[in-house]
C-alpha cells in the first residue's frame, strides 16, 4: 500500500496540530478525507486546510461512523470519555486506529479495546508519544546495550509546572476526574508507560499517595472574586492572574486553547465568559496537584514516580540506577548523562533540538502509524493497544491505592475487574 487515507474525530489542538498536520508536510504519505468536530470554527478550519469537501465534514462522530468505511485509518482525538464507543465502532468497520491517550477512563474499556484490535487484526496505536522521542529511545538503547549493567531502580519526575497545572488541570478540560480522568491517568499514563517500557518487566505491585492541596477555595486570597477580571485585589502579585497568562503577545499554546478568536478583544471576552478566566481557587477541579507512586516489577526492578504541580519548569527528569552505572536525564534540556562505576567516566549527551511537539514524539508516532497502516496491520507498533493496556492498568491501580491507602496487587486487581 502506498499513500493512505484517514479521517479525524476531534479537530482540537492535538488532532489538528499534533497529528493531522503531518499530512500537510507529507502529502505523499497520508491524506485526510473526512472530519467530525462539533465546533463549527474548528471544523471549517480543518476542512479548508485539508481540502475536505463539505459533505465529508460532520458535526458529530456518530454521523461519520454511520457511513460505510471512508478511509484506511481513523484518528480519535476527542475527550477521554469519548474514545471507547467510536473506537469499537471503527474497529468493527475495519479502520486502523490512532487513539489519543488515555485509551479510556474505564479500565474494562481499555482491556476490551485491546482485545478487539487483536481480534480484528487492526493497527491500534495509543499516543504514548514519549516512546518515540530521541530522549527516551536513547535511554532505552543504553539499557538494552547493558551500559549500566542490570537495571535495579528508576526515579522519575513529572514536573508539571505551576502554570500548566492551572491551565489544564484547574481551569481546563482535565480539571475534574468525574468528567474526564484522574490526574495519574490523564497526565501521567505517559509516565507509567515509559517506566514499564524502561523497566522491561511486568508491574506486580503499586502504592500511591497524593491529594489536591492548594487549588481550593480555602486558599483563595482575601476578597478574591470568582473571576480574575472582576476586580481582583491581588492581581499584581498573583502568579495565576489570567490576563498575565493569556493577554500577552504570545498566542501559541496554551493561549490558543482558550478560544478561536486570538484578538485581544476575543481573548478578553473568553476570560470574562469562559473557564480560563476563573480564579484558580474557585474552579470545579478535583484532580490532585501532587502524587507519588511506587512500583514493583516481576524482574525485581523498582520505580518511584513523583508528579508535582509546583515547579517552574515543565519537563521530565529521570535517574536509572544499575549494577554497573547510572543514567541521568533532563528532557527539556535534552541532556543525558551516563556514569560508569568501574572507570569513573561521565559521558554527557546533548540531543539535537526537536521542533515538533513532545520532543519530536508527535511527528514520529504519525510516521510509524502511516508505516503500520501501509503494512495493513501485519506489524506490531511500539505503543500498540495490548502493550498500552499494562500502563493504563498501572495508573488505575495507583489511583485505587491513593484512594484506599492500600498496596494494590496487579493480578488481584485484574481479577476483580474481569470476574
Amino acid at each position: 500500500m502506498g499513500k493512505i487515507t484517514a479521517v479525524l474525530l476531534g479537530a482540537g489542538m492535538r488532532g489538528t496540530y499534533a497529528y493531522a498536520s503531518y499530512a500537510l508536510k507529507h502529502p505523499d504519505e497520508i491524506q485526510f478525507v473526512a472530519v467530525a468536530e462539533p465546533d463549527k470554527v474548528k471544523r471549517e478550519y480543518f476542512c479548508k486546510t485539508h481540502s475536505i469537501p463539505e459533505d465529508m465534514c460532520f458535526e458529530r462522530w456518530e454521523q461519520l461512523l454511520e457511513k460505510p468505511r471512508l478511509a484506511d485509518a481513523l484518528l480519535i482525538c476527542t475527550q477521554d470519555k469519548m474514545h471507547y464507543e467510536p473506537a469499537i465502532k471503527a474497529l468493527e468497520k475495519g479502520y486502523h486506529l490512532l487513539v489519543e491517550k488515555p485509551m479510556s477512563p474505564d479500565p474494562l474499556e481499555c482491556i476490551k479495546m485491546g482485545e478487539l484490535a487483536k481480534e480484528k487484526e487492526r493497527v491500534f496505536l495509543v499516543c504514548h508519544v514519549l516512546r518515540y522521542t530521541d530522549f527516551f529511545s536513547t535511554i532505552k538503547n543504553m539499557l538494552d546495550e547493558g551500559r549500566i549493567g542490570k537495571l535495579i531502580s528508576i526515579q522519575h519526575n513529572e514536573n508539571v509546572a505551576y502554570w500548566h497545572q492551572a491551565h489544564s488541570f484547574v481551569r481546563g478540560n482535565w480539571r475534574n476526574s468525574d468528567e474526564t480522568s484522574p490526574m495519574i491517568l490523564a497526565k501521567c499514563c505517559h509516565d507509567m508507560d515509559i517506566m514499564a517500557w524502561l523497566a522491561g518487566g511486568k508491574c506486580i505491585k503499586v502504592s500511591s499517595f497524593g491529594s489536591l492541596t492548594h487549588f481550593k477555595k480555602e486558599n483563595a486570597p482575601k476578597g478574591a472574586p470568582e473571576r480574575c477580571l472582576d476586580g481582583c485585589p491581588v492581581s499584581d502579585e498573583c502568579i495565576y492572574y489570567a490576563p498575565r497568562q493569556y493577554l500577552t503577545e504570545n498566542t501559541g499554546w496554551p493561549t490558543a486553547a482558550i478560544c478561536t478568536d486570538m484578538s485581544i478583544e476575543g481573548r478578553t471576552r473568553a476570560l470574562k465568559e469562559g473557564p480560563y478566566g476563573r480564579c484558580v481557587y474557585y474552579c470545579d477541579n478535583n484532580v490532585v496537584d501532587h502524587q507519588v507512586v511506587n512500583l514493583a516489577f516481576d524482574n525485581e526492578v523498582t520505580a518511584a514516580f513523583t508528579m508535582c504541580a509546583f515547579t517552574k519548569d515543565c519537563t521530565r527528569t529521570i535517574k536509572l540506577m544499575g549494577t554497573k552505572g547510572e543514567i541521568r536525564g533532563h528532557m527539556e534540556k535534552k541532556e543525558i548523562e551516563i556514569i560508569d562505576f568501574a572507570s569513573g567516566e561521565n559521558e554527557k549527551i546533548i540531543l539535537q533540538n526537536a521542533r515538533e511537539g513532545h520532543g519530536g514524539g508527535d511527528i514520529k508516532i504519525m510516521k510509524e502509524f502511516v508505516r503500520l497502516v501501509q503494512s495493513d496491520g501485519r506489524e506490531k507498533g511500539l505503543t500498540s493497544a495490548d502493550l498500552s493496556v499494562q500502563s493504563h492498568i498501572m495508573a488505575f491501580a495507583a489511583e485505587k491505592s491513593r484512594l484506599t491507602g492500600s498496596v494494590v496487587e496487579i493480578d488481584e486487581y485484574m481479577n476483580e475487574l474481569t470476574r
